[in-house]
């Protein structure tokens, strides 16, 4: 499978040391990336690595409900089935599956980055 596709949480995953640089270090290689969040509104001062940011607050569906995970890959172009979704909170990863994404759940910075490297070949980069 060729992922077109990343996704991540913002709180507890893109808020920890690295992964921006994950984020950017994909999105470098072609990837679309979102933000995907269950706030009220977008965070301010976010670093420009992302495509689309979709929050609950705004598109009034929040995670684990599958469509607010459709909604996202709608909005990248691209198809759940060639998304990766990243989030520290299982059932919002097992709510990216049930939407037909490959979920990835975040446990340590460095844990995510091996996975995601592999997800997108990039290891050994």
């Amino acid at each position: 499978m060729e992922y077109a596709a990343l996704i991540v949480d913002y709180a507890g995953v893109f808020t920890e040391a690295g992964v921006p640089e994950l984020v950017a270090r994909v999105r470098s290689t072609g990837v679309r990336t979102a933000l995907l969040s269950n706030a009220d509104r977008a965070p301010r001062g976010l670093p420009d690595v992302f495509d689309a940011v979709v929050v609950s607050g705004e598109v009034g569906v929040a995670k684990p409900d599958p469509e607010i995970f459709r909604q996202a890959a709608a909005l990248l172009g691209v198809p759940q089935e060639r998304c990766v979704f990243v989030d520290d909170v299982a059932d919002y990863v097992r709510g990216a599956v049930r939407a037909g994404m490959t979920g990835v759940h975040h446990m340590t910075t460095e844990s995510t980055v091996e996975e995601v490297d592999i997800l997108f070949g990039l290891s050994g980069n």
